[in-house]
């Protein structure tokens, strides 16, 4: 049944309500907590119980942090790591070229640097080398070091790892890995066939990070002391948002604290992103997503690989600076570049129809650093899996994304094993492939099969759905603040978004190239001002800025806006129905 009667919104949408189920544990959470009844919608449909809500609120990393050891090889990494640091011996750092793989290659650097020891970092070029090892690079790393860390990649390299002769290897990962692992002397993964999958949720810096952990436990035993790991978290915030990793469990302790951490402003890079970003209030979960992760991103997209971890681990803040210009620069033209792809996308992608079980694209000469923010706005599009594939000499490179419930990940990997693609690998959310172009339909099609057999054909167009209704007068800032400790809110753990029911427009304007501003009040003297990001992208925006005094149904998430000193709500509005 719709929520508030809305079957279409203008965006097309039915709007959903909180189960029922839910909706009577939020109420007896409120009674039994004294709780506001909006924060115990959010409780409830996170599951907690009223004696486990004040823990929740307050999510303590001592208590959730996992015993490091619990992963496999995890000992044996950082017994390796440490003793290559206390014999100084040389270690380089192989990463992926992402936020997860330049802030995980971060966490080492600048723990090495506080212990007085450098490393070689080597991020492989994404169009000449691709993702992951290759064996030229490792072999030749190999030659001049004795160690290399492999993070974020490395749990299917099987031939580059063994390509690293003369060198120890180690695997710090979280891709899915495959029945049998590469020669390396530890690869540590939750994701990994063995594992129990009780930690898969973390990205590839978490797991950096409880290798740090266990190092500084090593260390403590010999009356030794590493550096100051809670410092670090602000890094390992940013992976695990940029990363779109679930923000339950540990990972919400990592981004809550990591974003006080980051508010502090200590890290040079952090804080000259925060200002080419002209970030200008605390930053929450969404300036890590949204404006932080792209940029950190866009060197290896467009530009030179190791810009973004370059940045993250630097000491200086004017080399922060010119590298954050510079990464600001790139994205700019990462949009660019990206509008172009997403247009003959999508345009591909509508003829081919939104209903299959996978909805995907293939172009000439499509850059291979935006096909998947390409793939992301298929799937947003369609609700379906989504495969975007730039083709350059008979060669496919392809990157894709998935909706909840449906693993990616595990049958690229087949394909990959029945032949129908060159490689391929990834998680249930998104994954990486390389096909022959004269393969390509096949593999769509058996990609496609697969997927059906998951129910991916049968996922409706996207619903809305909203934890409950409020009016304009209770939505506070005291609110929104209680609302927010029930966060950070992401992957995983959705924001909630509420309903204002029966508004009157008082005022909207376009603000931007295609932004809505408006304010709305319920005809009792309470308003509220609104922003609607990307309104005149469709019909949100001229539908509600041309009213004609009509009466809307307004659906979002709260913000809190800070201007001059003075904090106010607003509603970040994401749909609208005519009342």
């Amino acid at each position: 049944m719709s929520f508030l009667g809305v079957e279409a919104s203008l965006t097309g949408r039915r709007w959903i309500g909180p189960d029922i189920e839910v909706a009577r544990a939020a109420e007896a959470l409120a009674q039994q907590s004294q709780l506001p009844a909006a924060v115990c919608q959010v409780l409830a449909r996170r599951g907690v119980a009223a004696e486990d809500a004040e823990a929740f609120l307050a999510p303590s990393l001592r208590d959730l942090l996992p015993d490091p050891r619990s992963l496999r090889d995890m000992e044996k990494a950082a017994t390796r790591f440490l003793t290559a640091v206390t014999r100084r011996q040389k270690i380089a750092v192989f990463a992926d070229y992402d936020v997860d793989g330049g802030s995980s290659a971060a966490l080492l650097l600048v723990w090495l640097r506080h212990m007085g020891h450098r490393a070689t970092l080597y991020i492989p070029d994404r169009i000449d080398e691709g993702y992951g090892p290759n064996d030229a690079a490792m072999a030749a790393l190999a030659r001049d070091h004795d160690l290399i860390v492999c993070v974020d990649c490395g749990t299917l390299s099987h031939g580059p790892v063994a390509a690293a002769v003369g060198a120890d290897v180690i695997v710090l990962d979280h891709h899915l890995g495959a029945e049998t692992l590469p020669p390396a002397l530890a690869v540590v993964n939750p994701n990994r066939q063995d594992e129990d999958g009780a930690l898969a949720h973390l990205c590839a810096a978490g797991v950096v990070f409880l290798m740090l952990v266990e190092v500084g436990r090593q260390l403590r035993e010999t009356g030794a002391k590493g550096p100051d790991l809670m410092a670090l978290l602000d890094l390992v915030a940013l992976a695990t948002v940029a990363d779109v990793a679930p923000l339950v469990g540990v990972n919400r302790a990592f981004v809550r604290q990591g974003l006080r951490v980051m508010a502090r402003r200590d890290r040079p890079g952090l804080a000259a992103l925060a200002d080419v970003a002209r970030m200008d209030t605390a930053p929450a979960a969404y300036h890590l997503g949204f404006l932080l992760g792209p940029r950190v991103n866009a060197g290896g997209r467009i530009g030179a690989a190791d810009l973004g971890a370059r940045l993250l681990a630097c000491d200086s803040p004017h080399e922060a600076a010119a590298l954050a210009e510079r990464l600001d620069h790139l994205n700019t033209e990462r949009r660019e570049i990206e509008a172009a792809v997403r247009a003959a996308a999508m345009e591909q992608a509508e003829a081919r129809g939104f209903d299959a079980p996978l909805v995907w694209a293939a172009g000439a000469g499509w850059h291979p650093g935006v096909v998947g923010i390409v793939a992301s706005r298929l799937k947003e599009a369609s609700n379906r899996p989504a495969i975007v594939i730039g083709l350059e000499d008979g060669i496919g490179k392809g990157s894709g994304r998935s909706i909840s419930g449906i693993d990616l990940g595990a049958p690229i990997q087949r394909l990959a094993a029945e032949g129908l693609l060159q490689k391929g690998g990834g998680h249930k959310m998104a994954a990486g492939l390389t096909v022959a172009e004269d393969k390509l339909e096949a593999a769509m099609e058996r990609l496609a099969e697969l997927l059906a057999r998951q129910g991916a054909h049968l996922t409706g167009a996207a619903d809305l759905r909203l934890d409950g209704t409020l009016m304009p007068g209770a939505a506070t800032v005291d609110l929104t603040e209680m609302v927010e400790q029930a966060g950070p809110f992401g992957a995983g753990a959705p924001a909630p978004r509420y309903g204002f029911a029966d508004m009157r427009i008082k005022f909207a304007k376009r603000v931007g190239d295609s932004h809505l501003k408006l304010s709305f009040d319920d005809g009792m003297g309470t308003a509220m001002e609104a922003i609607c990001f990307g309104a005149y992208d469709g019909p949100l925006g001229p539908t509600l800025e041309a009213h004609g005094g009509a009466r809307f149904h307004l659906a979002g998430r709260l913000d809190i806006n800070s201007f001059r000193g003075r904090q106010t709500v607003q509603l970040r509005l994401e749909d609208a129905a005519r009342a």
